[in-house]
């Protein structure tokens, strides 16, 4: 792994031009101040970090007389954040600490505000814990970071059963940064995180949850799942996904597959840096097969694995305690992940439809990964992104011609039926059957007659 030798000042970066200030303010007051963790981290593998942190000797009451605007957001854990402007963002100071005893596995009853070398001691792994003086340009590492991450080694610090009893969401994160930056674990610290991998489900759904955000959306997802297996803490988390373990599929792109291969190339074939609900979704996909798997006259069948699968992510989703978009947006992608595999076969009015949802580019995203983990034949997901841009033969989602406002100038009571006519007229809108209001209500008319519907209102 290539890690850079010096770390160059980017003086158009705000967030930087703003944790670099926030030390000299320390310093120049005669505090010790230096970034930390991950940030320096990521300066040193060339990558622009998403947040800056500051560790300093200052006390945090110290530190907020020296910063008018700040807050003190975790003071009995020395950590005041320092807030900046819209364009820098704010930054976080913690005093350097020494941890006491972590008695619920997620953090410390006790702090000792300490000295550098004793808070590099306290953190999880080499790579995070090292410090960057941005004004001496020095890299201050007294854990062996800098070296695991030329070798591309995560490593825990210290005893690795330790750290992570003290806090048992590291097993997750050891898994999340191996697989972000493509790092082998160290032996001893893969022991310890196969040991305690069933521990994992003492530590709140919300953070599991959190550290699967961050993780899904980067390119190294699959060797992230791959990781979670291993370990067993997808079996701790998520043990339905071990039932795609060994179903073999005989897809033409990879005969030899089985599901778990077949879903894993699905989500590597998403483009770009997808979002953590079409990831998630695109894992889960095919989740409803081992469930719906049937052999009759010798022939294998998943009939209806769509509908199994929406129910079984709904419930993984429900458990990990997503929020209701994200339970949505999965459990639609899992429903419809192959709606679209015949376009040009659906009505009119159902193609419309369905490419008038919100999430159609997701959906299409996912239906195109998953043809070329299957036949590596994609004309009709070409064909739905033509269909969307061209817009032929007239708008996809066009304004109703008859909406409920009209249907109750003609007395019809709401029920059942009420829906069923408004679909019917829409549906002949869509297929351009009719294209005007006085044909839409005259259409509706004449369905009221079929249905046995009295009108009591006038057209």
């Amino acid at each position: 792994m290539y890690v850079l030798d010096q770390l160059p000042d980017d003086e158009t970066s705000p967030k930087r031009k703003f944790a670099k200030s926030v030390v000299e303010h320390l310093r120049s007051a005669g505090f010790e101040a230096l970034y930390a963790g991950g940030c320096v981290r990521d300066l040193l593998l060339g990558i622009e970090p998403s947040d800056y942190d500051v560790a300093t000797n200052a006390l945090p009451d110290q530190v907020r007389g020296l910063f008018r605007r700040s807050l003190a957001v975790g003071a009995s854990f020395g950590v005041i954040v320092v807030q900046g402007s819209p364009e820098s963002g704010d930054i976080e100071v913690a005093t350097f600490r020494s941890d006491g005893e972590y008695l619920d596995g997620r953090r410390p009853e006790s702090v000792r505000f300490s000295t550098s070398i004793e808070d590099a001691q306290r953190r999880d792994f080499t790579i995070n814990g090292m410090f960057y003086d941005p004004i001496e340009k020095q890299v201050i590492d007294y854990v062996g970071g800098r070296e695991d991450l030329k070798n591309g080694f995560l490593r825990a610090i210290g005893n690795p059963l330790e750290r992570f009893t003290e806090d048992k969401l590291r097993l997750m994160r050891a898994v999340r940064f191996a697989a972000r930056f493509g790092l082998s674990i160290d032996p001893e610290t893969l022991r310890a995180v196969k040991s305690m991998a069933s521990d994992v489900t003492t530590v709140s759904v919300e953070r599991i949850a959190q550290e699967l955000r961050k993780m899904l959306p980067e390119k190294g997802r699959v060797a992230g799942m791959n990781l979670m297996r291993e370990t067993g803490l997808l079996e701790a988390i998520m043990p339905e996904a071990l039932s795609m373990v060994g179903l073999v599929q005989h897809k033409p792109a990879q005969p030899e597959a089985d599901l778990w291969d077949h879903s894993l190339a699905v989500m590597d074939y998403l483009p770009g840096k997808p979002s953590f609900a079409l990831a998630f979704a695109a894992f889960l996909h095919d989740i409803g097969k081992p469930e719906s798997e049937r052999v009759e006259n010798g022939k294998r069948s998943f009939y209806g694995h769509e509908i199994y699968g929406k129910q079984i992510a709904g419930e993984i989703c429900a458990r990990l305690k997503l929020s209701t978009n994200e339970i949505q947006r999965v459990t639609w992608l899992v429903e419809y992940h192959q709606y679209l595999g015949s376009p040009m076969k659906l009505r009119e009015s159902k193609l419309k439809k369905m490419l008038a949802e919100p999430g159609i580019d997701e959906l299409l995203d996912l239906h195109e990964a998953d043809a070329r983990a299957s036949t590596g034949e994609v004309s009709q997901v070409e064909y739905c992104r033509y269909y969307l841009k061209e817009e032929p033969q007239g708008p996809i989602n066009p304004p109703m011609l008859f909406t409920g406002h009209d249907f109750a100038r003609l007395g019809v009571k709401p029920g059942p039926i009420f829906k069923t006519i408004l679909d019917k007229v829409r549906e002949a809108q869509l297929e351009r059957k009719i294209d005007s209001k006085r044909e839409a209500i005259q259409f509706a008319v004449e369905l009221c007659a079929e249905e046995g519907v009295e009108l009591t209102g006038q057209p």
